[in-house]
């Protein structure tokens, strides 16, 4: 027997079934962000292919990482038909990821100092963080997750980009009247190298930002806020720890926000997103972009 030229398709609940994804998530996000188009049968059901189901993977991925929706599908559809060109500055990317990958995986961090520091400074700040940062964070979380990398090359190569975001906001020169912004992560909440991520982001956009990092006290986001009354708080909640830990917390930071009607209340992450059904926010704004702000 020959084998089938036609290649397989799935309906949108086997879809949802390989993916983990509800289907009406799986049609919201190609209705807002596009990550796929899926074929039309003559009734009107939708019908996917292999590519499609590794896409949504892959958007699902990024967003597990911490990255907003809309940064998670970019970055799914940018690898759509990736190829690398020989144009001198792909070579120079490619280049220097694979610099970084091997400086982590030898755990040398004064080389991945040097390299990052030498990429910023070739690249300006927002292809650095577009083309070598959230590129870079996603070989090290593909490292550890298959368990090429042990916790200690993960954590190392994690905590020097943390470290170099973190100089790179403080001597961030920006206008004395700049609006300020908050960026948070919720308690219980540990991922916070996309907060930083963001917070440079809009630094660019013209922000003055402040930052509380991982794990706040309870009560430390509402004192800060009454303490420097930015204009805008992101909170930040990358997986579902916050929720699950201390279902009580986020609605006394919703009516925190009631209490203050001058500053704009923001949530994002992906744990947020999962767990958007069962907030019932009034005074907080769920967040999928930070173009949103």
């Amino acid at each position: 027997m020959k084998p089938s030229s036609e290649t397989p398709t799935y309906t949108i609940k086997q879809v949802a079934d390989q993916t983990g994804l509800s289907r009406q998530v799986l049609r919201k996000w190609e209705e807002r962000y596009d990550i796929v188009i899926p074929q039309r049968l003559d009734n009107g059901y939708r019908i996917y292919h292999d590519e499609d189901i590794r896409l949504f993977l892959l958007m699902k991925r990024y967003a597990e990482d911490g990255f907003a929706l809309s940064q998670a599908a970019e970055m799914a559809k940018s690898q759509k038909n990736s190829t690398i060109s020989s144009n001198p500055k792909n070579t120079y990317l490619e280049d220097t990821l694979s610099d970084l990958l091997r400086h982590g995986t030898n755990c040398d961090e004064l080389e991945l100092n040097f390299s990052l520091q030498a990429a910023y400074h070739r690249l300006g700040l927002e292809h650095y963080l577009q083309q070598i940062v959230i590129p870079f964070l996603q070989q090290v979380g593909d490292h550890w997750a298959s368990g090429e990398w042990d916790e200690y090359q993960e954590a190392l190569s994690s905590l020097v980009v943390r470290d170099q975001l973190v100089q790179l906001r403080r001597n961030f020169h920006y206008r004395e009247d700049s609006p300020i912004l908050l960026g948070a992560c919720l308690p219980h909440e540990s991922h916070e190298i996309p907060v930083h991520i963001f917070l440079l982001q809009l630094m660019l956009k013209g922000w003055r930002t402040a930052m509380i990092g991982s794990t706040p006290a309870p009560g430390a986001i509402q004192s800060l806020v009454e303490k420097i009354q930015p204009a805008k708080v992101l909170l930040s909640a990358s997986t579902t720890f916050p929720f699950e830990k201390d279902p009580q917390m986020i609605q006394e930071l919703d009516e925190f926000a009631g209490q203050h009607p001058s500053t704009e209340f923001y949530l994002g992450g992906y744990g947020a997103f999962i767990w958007a059904d069962r907030l019932h926010l009034q005074h907080i704004h769920l967040l999928e972009s930070i173009d949103e702000i």
